[in-house]
């Protein structure tokens, strides 16, 4: 086919010479010798629409198509439309594209611009790419997951089946020595790019101060002080629709306000990115949609927030959820960029310039950071299951690809040696993610498929149907709204049930039937309520709430399709109700019924009960008796909660449990550990032995406790044991005074006139550890603390004497306490 003359040089109605020409010489040798290359040409360089048209007359092409990738549906249009307006045809003749839910092709088209997913689909299905001659791989810095697979599996079918196949690589800011690599040493083409000067400016966001805010201030100053319509970068549409509101009345009378997100009408956004009319401007508030690709007319001002919003994806909890993070510097210098393509332009920064060096240098691969299921279940069909012998750049993380292979074998959709199965063949016939693939095959088997189509539209394409957490409201509103984004999403849906086999209109299916239906692509996420209204505990153990004053607050059970937030309290952002028979007919398999031996810490006693569960949920249960095996077991496990200080323990107990860690600590082994912690770790072998049939806290008696404790003193041992740490100290006088063995070292409390005639101190352990004796009055107060009686009596007595002497003089002080006599006074009674 003949390159028509446009294509030789006009390929940016803008410019007849765009840069990227200086670097198609050595582009297409590289394509004519090696057949694969890694382009790199800044923004504004043309590459996205001037290669495509370029190779059209590339001998090697004969009559290939051309199958161009872009990451975002917009752009994927936007090209297509401004290279057949460079050759002065409508889209869908030479030049056409194919996006999800839309596509402008015919028989004449040899130029085809598809999102990455389609392409996936393209080659897993056919990896031969019969036809197709190129592929060209366009910003693939953004290193989104099927970016990664498509490029994998394009340099798989070239080594294995394709050799004649050209592959390009293309990006402005791109590791070009990884992809050259991976390409096998593909040759790397550089473009100088035309960039008119862009002077940065940083207009730092005070602390506290809202986005919205300072995006709004610093958007009007901008039109103050500059000319030229501005491009402006908040992280998501919840941020654009509250600065749209802030500059509302507030724009100079000749700009236009245009909201740019990937959730928009696509006839706005095609108007965001037209041409503001002659003598207007235009103010375009847009996500990181805006940051590759496209060409916005007019724009000489960049209003760069520094955020973008990202999905993370937790395989310990099987959610992804939206975080809004950093910027990288690789993303603030496209931002940058956008500023200088037509001419030269003013970049402000809402950021403090300093802050730039501490920014990632590029975005982390969506490969690391996504839920993986769609791409085991790509390369299943493609006939691997072990990702390691692909060239991808960065390999599959081995928690995700796990957890992705477990949930696709549990859809049935490959076996145990990650074969596709039948099941995933039918699966992968939806252009779906596999959760809502196999919803709307299950709903096809019970006649729903519509309804469960229409769910998948809503769940995967965010903004349809409106805000409500209500899942059933949101596909009443799809079904009545009106506008070209509603038509198209139940086109999607109708086109959705046909493929799983069913065939019907959009007011098929009862909404109220949503729950169930969603239960099938998220069995996890059925949720419990629990708690204050609106809190829920879902199947994984998970938390979620959702606001009080929602009707779905106070229903007993939801499935839930989206939630954001901590996993232990996460916002449910979308759910419908399920009812507790839904859940036991359709996931009988998946229920549990077992009897559940607990200890009641308010009773502190053991209850049984017979649980029917759906994971972490209680379907159902009924009190019955314990198991006798099992009784004296969860006792053990609640008493060792609550502490074995919980048990009856009598002052002789606790003499007799001092004395053993006494001995514990003085001698070892064998006397036993008796401190809290080898007590409660071990209370099934020392202390149910003598409570066999004990259910309560109150079966466990002192006498239980007492026998238990004694079993613990090693056989033989009481004789030693009452050798080595005797209960009492016998005094001269002949009384028995206790030994407090809790203190360090063991102490008694003992009057003075006790031990006259005593001239060693007592000690146990045989003898290897004094007693601290806490010397008393007469009327019990403490004079003196010693662990040497004789120095005391040989030093500080006589101090001590005379102190006594005079404050008890009808008792005996002698002057040598060793030679007299013990004087055992009988205490007052109390």
């Amino acid at each position: 086919m003949p390159v028509p003359d446009a294509a030789r040089g006009a390929a940016d109605p803008t410019s007849a010479v765009l840069p990227v020409e200086a670097a198609m010489p050595a582009l297409l040798d590289a394509l004519a010798g090696q057949g694969r290359a890694v382009l790199v040409a800044p923004p504004g360089a043309g590459k996205t629409t001037r290669v495509p048209l370029a190779l059209l007359g590339t001998p090697w092409r004969q009559d290939g198509r051309i199958v161009v990738l872009e990451p975002r549906r917009l752009a994927a249009r936007a090209a297509a439309a401004r290279m057949a307006a460079t050759l002065g045809e409508p889209v869908g003749r030479t030049v056409g594209f194919r996006v999800r839910g839309e596509a402008r092709i015919s028989a004449a088209t040899r130029i085809e611009i598809v999102t990455e997913g389609v392409f996936t689909r393209m080659i897993v299905d056919d990896p031969s790419l019969e036809g197709v001659a190129a592929v060209l791989f366009d910003e693939a810095h953004e290193r989104s997951l099927d970016g990664d697979l498509g490029l994998a599996l394009a340099v798989e079918a070239r080594d294995a089946l394709r050799p004649d196949l050209r592959v390009v690589v293309m990006s402005a800011t791109i590791d070009a020595a990884r992809f050259a690599g991976v390409l096998g040493g593909a040759p790397v083409v550089e473009s100088a790019g035309r960039m008119f000067p862009v002077e940065t400016r940083y207009r730092p966001r005070p602390a506290g101060e809202r986005i919205e805010d300072a995006m709004a201030a610093a958007i009007l100053a901008a039109l103050r002080d500059e000319g030229g319509s501005v491009l402006a970068f908040l992280p998501g549409q919840a941020e654009i629709l509250r600065t749209a509101e802030r500059l509302a009345g507030r724009l100079p009378p000749d700009v236009d306000l245009a909201p740019l997100y990937g959730a928009l009408d696509p006839a706005a956004q095609d108007a965001a990115i037209r041409p503001a009319p002659t003598g207007r401007r235009k103010v375009v508030l847009a996500t990181a949609i805006a940051e590759t690709s496209l060409t916005i007319e007019g724009v000489r001002i960049v209003v760069d927030g520094g955020l973008s919003r990202r999905p993370v994806y937790e395989p310990a909890t099987g959610l992804t959820r939206l975080e809004t993070v950093r910027e990288s510097r690789a993303a603030a210098d496209q931002r940058r960029g956008r500023a200088g393509r037509i001419e030269p332009g003013v970049c402000i920064r809402l950021w403090d310039e300093g802050q730039t060096a501490a920014m990632a240098p590029h975005d982390r691969p969506e490969m690391l950071e996504s839920d993986l299921a769609g791409l085991v279940l790509d390369l299943a069909a493609w006939g691997v299951a072990d990702p390691s012998g692909l060239a991808f750049l960065d390999p599959p993380p081995a928690p995700a690809w796990a957890e992705a292979t477990d949930l696709v074998r549990r859809l049935g959709a490959v076996d145990e040696a990650g074969r596709l199965t039948e099941e995933g063949a039918r699966l992968r016939a939806l252009p779906l993610h596999p959760r809502l693939g196999h919803m709307v095959l299950r709903a096809a088997a019970r006649g729903e498929a519509m309804l469960a189509a229409e769910i998948a539209v809503v769940v995967s394409e965010h903004g349809l149907g409106g805000r409500d957490a209500d899942l059933r409201e949101r596909v009443r509103r799809l079904r009545g709204e009106r506008g070209r984004r509603a038509e198209e999403a139940r086109r999607l849906a109708t086109r959705w049930a046909a493929l799983a086999g069913a065939a019907g209109k959009s007011e098929d299916g009862d909404v109220d039937h949503a729950g169930a239906l969603l239960a099938f692509a998220f069995p996890e996420r059925v949720a419990q309520a629990r708690g204050a209204t609106g809190g829920f505990r879902l199947a994984n153990g998970r938390g979620g709430r959702i606001d009080a004053a929602d009707a779905l607050a106070r229903e007993p059970f939801l499935a839930v399709a989206e939630l954001q937030g901590a996993a232990e309290n996460a916002r449910i952002l979308l759910a419908a109700p399920i009812s507790r028979e839904e859940i036991e007919a359709d996931f009988a398999e998946a229920t549990t019924s077992a009897t559940e031996v607990t200890f009641d810490r308010p009773a502190r006693a053991v209850r049984a009960r017979r649980v029917r569960r759906l994971g972490r949920l209680v379907l159902a249960e009924e009190a019955v008796p314990v198991p006798a095996d099992e009784g004296t077991k969860a006792l053990a496990a609640g008493i060792a909660t609550l502490g074995v200080g919980a048990l009856p323990w009598t002052p002789g107990l606790t003499r007799l449990r001092g004395r053993l860690r006494f001995l514990a600590k003085a001698r070892g082994a064998p006397w036993p550990d008796v401190s809290d912690e080898a007590l409660a770790s071990s209370l099934e072998d020392w202390l149910m032995p003598y409570a066999p049939g004990a259910l309560r806290l109150d079966d466990i008696t002192p006498a239980v406790l007492g026998l238990a404790l004694e079993g613990l003193i090693p056989a033989g041992g009481k004789a030693e044991l009452d050798r080595l740490a005797p209960a009492t100290l016998e005094t001269p006088a002949g009384r028995s005074v206790p030994i407090d063995y809790d203190r360090e070292p063991p102490a008694a409390s003992v009057r003075v006139q006790d031990l006259f005639g005593l001239d060693c101190h007592p000690a146990v352990a045989g003898g290897s550890v004094p007693v601290l004796l806490e010397l008393l009055s007469p009327a019990d107060r403490p004079i003196q603390l010693t662990a040497d009686l004789p120095r005391f009596w040989r030093g500080t007595w006589a101090d001590v004497r005379a102190d006594l002497r005079g404050r008890y003089p009808k008792h005996s002080w002698p002057e040598d306490p060793v030679t007299a006599a013990p004087v055992r006074y009988s205490r007052p009674r109390s």
